[in-house]
């Protein structure tokens, strides 16, 4: 089981999505912005890095919106989903091939990550969008 960790990170009704780059994994695939827990690592740390390789920004994370288990054809993983809030920083495509800010109802026109389902479902009926 891979740990893993992502942000959701809001900008007034919209959230910021990561397109995958072509050559990875399930490239071109969007998701929240994150990646493996490093040994020695706890969560909170792993997604402060992630979220400064990937977009140079730093965060802070402001609790666990959910975890989802989810089982690809190359790995499994556990998916803890923050919130976080960007303390420094504009996000740059230091990782991705494309990043944007998108609405709750925007999400069907991004074809997200398996392992996401949950999460947009969630947040789809209303959830997950703190007072900030």
């Amino acid at each position: 089981m891979t740990q893993v960790v992502a942000a959701l990170i809001w900008q007034g009704d919209r959230f910021l999505a990561c397109q995958r780059p072509a050559h990875k994994a399930r490239g071109l695939l969007w998701e929240f912005v994150g990646g493996k827990v490093e040994p020695g690592e706890t969560r909170e740390q792993a997604l402060v890095r992630e979220c400064r390789e990937e977009l140079g920004v730093t965060v802070a994370p402001l609790g666990v919106f959910c975890q989802v288990r989810h089982r690809y054809p190359d790995l499994e993983v556990e998916l803890t989903l923050f919130h976080a809030k960007i303390t420094q920083g504009t996000p740059q495509k230091l990782e991705h091939n494309d990043i944007r800010w998108i609405t709750v109802e925007e999400i069907g026109r991004y074809p997200f990550c398996p392992a996401d389902e949950e999460i947009l479902k969630a947040l789809r009926a209303g959830a997950g969008h703190p007072a900030l």
